[in-house]
């Protein structure tokens, strides 16, 4: 999984067995008796020195291989730890039972790792980690490892989490609602297919599909849908979400449809549920349901091609790729302006060139070489956005009778609604002195 994942993405799965060819389990829970080690050390002083101490001591250095690529992951750092445990004593004292729990689940997944086994025989091991992250992340997976946060994935609505702050406070309510810890099992499928899984999506619609891929494929198995906000959201509005997605599905915008928690007060990470419509309607509309699966789950998520051409199988929209490319095309906004023009001659002392745009753009930004390469480069800075951010302007050092070109790119300009800008290259010739 990537980015920060917010809560949901804790779609955590929480366990997952994994089976070599000796059906050998790999589970490991080891960080979580140390960290409550360090916990208890931790409480027994104020030093904020003695503090960094015994979570590197007693935790850290001691950790799981899975601890240590959670938390190069995540990005923890001793201190966030020391921080969390000294501001909210209140949280750690009402989900430590459950943490320790987990130890006691192992037997519980047999059957269904079984049954994944069964509907995808090319299954792979991976070894699951129990880990203690600092409340924002429930899990992830990568090189063979099952990372799971069990602070966040063995949460319920008994936690007590009223000393967190209100944003992270929101998002926790609305997941620990859920009780993912009393769900493990149907959601333990999740996270253990993400290891399966291969190639770096490229945009919304690949990493929804990757996502929604997992979604699907843990229905099959426990012949249940998961229970989370989006799932039952999504099926009472899903011709509207529809209409939505299919113009949104081509950016690299993910606001609106992951890892956004509770979003503005909304059910978040819509895209799951978007991801999980379209795979379900793949193989629906497959003959062999064993290959379906197969497809789905060893699709390359950075292939641009494959992943347009399994959204275009999956019969989902009843338009055609090139009219659901067009319906993205025309929301995308265009330059519309520039303050210097290939049929007039610029004055060689110009020091910026404007850039005006057809809609309010984002913060992102970047120009590249034109066709002319460095050598006919002009660019040397710039002076921003204008305050109603419909333009754009750069800063030039020109030579008198001289061609220069750039490329304005869609890659780092977007619309404030995340649609990339249609690239537009910037062309002229200076005059003489």
């Amino acid at each position: 999984m990537k980015k920060l994942p917010a809560l949901t993405l804790i779609l955590i799965c929480i366990y997952s067995l994994s089976y070599g060819q000796d059906n050998t389990k790999k589970v490991i829970t080891a960080d979580i008796d140390n960290f409550w080690n360090a916990y208890d050390s931790i409480r027994t002083t104020n030093d904020s020195l003695k503090q960094l101490y015994y979570i590197q001591k007693l935790y850290i250095s001691v950790g799981t291989e899975g601890l240590r690529a959670f938390m190069e992951a995540k990005d923890y750092k001793a201190q966030d730890y020391v921080s969390a445990i000294r501001h909210y004593p209140k949280f750690w004292n009402s989900i430590r039972e459950n943490t320790l729990k987990v130890k006691t689940l192992t037997t519980q997944f047999d059957p269904d790792l079984k049954i994944l086994r069964s509907i995808y025989t090319d299954l792979k091991p991976a070894t699951i980690y129990f880990t203690i992250g600092v409340l924002n992340s429930g899990g992830t997976s990568g090189n063979g490892m099952v990372l799971i946060g069990a602070e966040l994935a063995t949460g319920n609505s008994q936690v007590d989490i009223s000393e967190l702050p209100l944003n992270l406070r929101n998002n926790l309510s609305a997941y620990f609602a859920s009780d993912p810890f009393k769900n493990i099992v149907p959601l333990n499928i999740h996270e253990y297919v993400h290891t399966q899984e291969h190639g770096e999506p490229y945009n919304l619609l690949s990493q929804c599909i990757y996502e929604g891929t997992c979604d699907f494929i843990t229905e099959l198995v426990t012949t249940q849908t998961l229970p989370l906000p989006y799932m039952s959201y999504g099926t009472e509005h899903e011709p509207g979400l529809k209409e939505q997605f299919a113009t949104e599905m081509f950016t690299n915008n993910y606001r609106n449809w992951l890892y956004n928690g509770v979003n503005n007060g909304k059910v978040g990470d819509l895209g799951y549920y978007m991801g999980y419509v379209i795979c379900r309607s793949y193989y629906n509309n497959h003959h062999d349901k064993r290959k379906a699966v197969k497809e789905m789950v060893e699709l390359n998520y950075a292939d641009t091609a494959a992943v347009e051409k399994f959204l275009a199988n999956s019969g989902y929209f009843l338009k055609t790729l090139p009219q659901l490319h067009q319906a993205y095309e025309v929301k995308r906004p265009i330059v519309v302006g520039v303050s210097v023009w290939p049929n007039k001659l610029v004055d060689p002392a110009t020091k910026e060139i404007k850039i005006n745009f057809s809609a309010v753009m984002g913060r992102s930004t970047a120009v590249d070489y034109g066709p002319g390469g460095k050598d006919s480069y002009p660019v040397t800075g710039q002076s921003g956005f204008s305050p109603d951010k419909k333009s754009f302007t750069f800063n030039v050092s020109l030579q008198p009778d001289t061609d220069y070109d750039f490329v304005v790119t869609g890659g780092g300009f977007r619309s404030a609604d995340g649609y990339p800008l249609v690239s537009y290259t910037v062309k002229f010739r200076t005059a003489a002195k």
